[in-house]
């Protein structure tokens, strides 16, 4: 699983005009959860499936 900063630079996810984060492959907005492993946040795309960590 990647960060959010990784889905980033790879093109994997994208910023919109708000500042909220696309997912590329499916154009839809992540979703956000709480991480079971502990720090940060899981960032989740509903379509497809990819998960991010958000640390901050």
């Amino acid at each position: 699983m990647d960060t959010v900063h990784q889905g980033l630079r790879a093109g994997d996810i994208e910023k919109d005009t708000y500042e909220r984060l696309i997912c590329s492959h499916c154009e839809a907005s992540l979703a956000t959860q709480e991480n079971p492993e502990g720090v940060g946040k899981l960032r989740a795309c509903p379509e497809c499936g990819r998960e991010y960590k958000q640390i901050s």
